[in-house]
């Protein structure tokens, strides 16, 4: 088995591979607080409590937007598995041709998720990452990493809005039943899911003109599913997405 630990800004995911199957994934809240004997035994506890032997694992690959938190997760599952994992960064070989200005700067996350669009998917692709950021990449024809767009967390954005504007509340984040809401709880759901959706369905469109073909879209991170399941194009949605990036990584560099 192979695990799979990818620490983003709100959360940290787990998987474990069997094989290709991905027998479970497991989220904990990220806590630059904690220290590595804590989250060993956090992972120990939330692995066993799965069903998961440790001794069972024959490696591991880390991936990490968070630089504070790579070496102190990576020391947890060292000394939780009894070997060190892999870090997905430079000198890890992925096959993926990146050709932005500084390929340095690519987030390690965008990476994974762009090795497993191609690898499942096919090229060219659009690959929509909702997270505590929303990226979107653009991968071309003959999958090369051509580079995307960044912008602002759904949750982030309407905590944002809440915080500043006094009258707008925080709400539950759900799909509204239409576009033109008639209160302000309607309204923001409109604007925020609706909004997302649509500024999604026009940077695809954006985005294949100048790759200059019909690109598949898939979509993976926290609200996606939510969001892209009311986006006018077609959109494949895969929760797993990252970690099956990583499991592809790990697999070209494991000896």
């Amino acid at each position: 088995m192979v695990l799979t630990t990818d620490i983003g800004n709100s959360n940290i995911v787990l998987g474990v591979f069997e094989g290709d199957d991905l027998r479970l994934t497991l989220r904990i809240k990220t806590d630059a607080t904690r220290t590595q004997d804590e989250y060993a035994i956090n992972f120990n506890s939330m692995l066993k409590i799965n069903g998961i032997d440790i001794k069972d694992i024959d490696g591991a690959i880390v991936s990490s937007v968070v630089p504070n938190l790579t070496l102190p997760v990576a020391r947890a599952t060292e000394r939780l598995l009894g070997k060190k994992p892999m870090i997905l960064g430079p000198g890890v070989r992925t096959g993926l041709d990146i050709r932005i200005d500084d390929p340095s700067q690519l987030g390690s996350d965008i990476v994974a998720d762009a090795v497993a669009a191609v690898h499942c998917y096919g090229a060219p692709a659009i690959v929509i990452d909702m997270g505590t950021a929303t990226t979107v990449s653009a991968i071309g024809k003959n999958g090369e990493f051509l580079g995307g767009a960044i912008a602002p967390g759904l949750r982030i954005s309407l905590g944002a809005l809440a915080q500043s504007a006094a009258q707008l509340s925080q709400i539950s984040i759900e799909s509204p039943d239409k576009a033109i809401g008639t209160n302000t709880t309607d309204s923001l759901k409109s604007g925020m899911v609706l909004g997302f959706a649509s500024m999604l369905d026009g940077l695809c469109g954006k985005f294949e003109k100048e790759i200059g073909a019909p690109c598949k879209v898939i979509a993976t991170g926290g609200l996606s599913e939510l969001v892209v399941s009311n986006c006018e194009r077609k959109v494949i949605h895969d929760r797993d997405l990252l970690v099956k990036g990583l499991l592809l990584i790990y697999r070209k560099n494991a000896k």
